[in-house]
């Protein structure tokens, strides 16, 4: 058990995976749950992304400005996303949408080759050729331990007050990915971090501890 006049929460937030082996086995080496990270390693090349919401769209076309071609796969017959980023996604001619589809591999053996999805109306297989493949199916943010303490929204992400770190419990602050669903980058999240302790040290000091 420890003791402290403020705490600072930052465990970050997990990326969702499709929990195929063949995911898990490439994971790095052509698999990424991170466009803006790893799109440029694969410049000029096909790559394929997974996802239906709004930060699936945003790394698509994030990802045409790279490849010659996106294969976006979409498991229903729409997407969750905004309709001002479905209809930017659907008239980019480098994108290409696989409604209905879902994937059951990611080929390759040591390096991403290609992906087969199925579609779940014709149970037609498809194999497509692609170098990386991307997962944009959301992130979980590890505040479940919290959340009877502490004020999440409806995704499990910890609230903090606008323009601040601070939580809805005094002394408790929330720095990075664990209340960050909009950037979830290293640099913002080391920069929360920041105004974490800047948060925590002037707290201390209204409270009188120095």
């Amino acid at each position: 058990e420890l003791l402290a006049h403020t705490v600072i929460i930052a465990p970050g937030a997990a990326a969702k995976w499709l929990r195929l082996p063949s995911e898990q086995r490439l994971n790095g080496s052509g698999v990424s749950a991170c466009a803006v990270c790893d799109g440029f390693f694969y410049k000029g090349q096909e790559l394929a992304i997974v996802g239906a919401g709004d930060t699936a769209c945003e790394e698509a076309l994030y990802l045409s400005n790279l490849s010659p071609m996106v294969h976006m796969i979409v498991r229903r017959d729409k997407m969750r996303a905004s309709a001002v980023m479905q209809e930017r996604v659907l008239k980019n001619p480098k994108i290409k949408v696989y409604w209905n589809s879902e994937t059951m591999e990611i080929l390759g053996d040591k390096l991403v080759e290609g992906v087969r999805i199925i579609n779940n109306v014709t149970n037609e297989v498809t194999d497509i050729p692609v170098k990386g493949f991307f997962v944009a199916i959301g992130h979980q943010p590890n505040a479940l331990p919290f959340k009877d303490y502490i004020d999440t929204d409806e995704q499990g992400y910890i609230k903090t007050i606008c323009g601040s770190t601070r939580t809805n419990v005094a002394g408790v602050f929330a720095a990075g990915d664990v209340q960050d669903k909009t950037y979830r980058q290293a640099v913002t999240a080391a920069g929360s971090g920041c105004m974490a302790a800047l948060d925590a040290e002037r707290y201390l000091s209204a409270i009188g501890v120095h």
